[in-house]
């Protein structure tokens, strides 16, 4: 078997978490409405920017079970992702929390050369 470095294992195991993340979206006080909003914002600003990963955090279940923001947000980042404006989504690993890390690919920031 192939040995690996840290790094390497943690990104083939999804172990992906806050640390590696160039921003967080902290939604862990937000309703279904806020959360909604700030996805869709998120994810519009993204198509303009640079490629980044974002953590996005998501309150854990209240005591005795309830819905959390988890799949409704989930839902959310796979439409964006079927559109290609997500390159790759995980959930955050256990040690950091209910969420997702989300690597949005990032405008092309290269210059096209024309042939006139």
């Amino acid at each position: 078997m192939t040995d690996f470095e840290g790094v390497h294992t943690g990104a083939l195991l999804g172990s992906l978490g806050i640390s590696n993340a160039d921003a967080v979206l902290d939604l862990r006080e937000a309703d279904a409405a806020q959360a909604d909003a700030s996805v869709k914002e998120l994810i519009e600003r993204s198509l303009f920017m640079p490629r980044r990963a974002v953590a996005i955090r998501l309150s854990p279940p209240p005591e005795g079970g309830g819905e959390t923001l988890f799949l409704p947000v989930g839902r959310q980042l796979l439409a964006a992702r079927r559109r290609g404006w997500i390159a790759r989504m995980s959930p955050l690993p256990a040690h950091d929390g209910l969420g997702y890390f989300v690597v949005f690919p990032g405008r092309d920031t290269g210059t096209a050369e024309s042939n006139d």
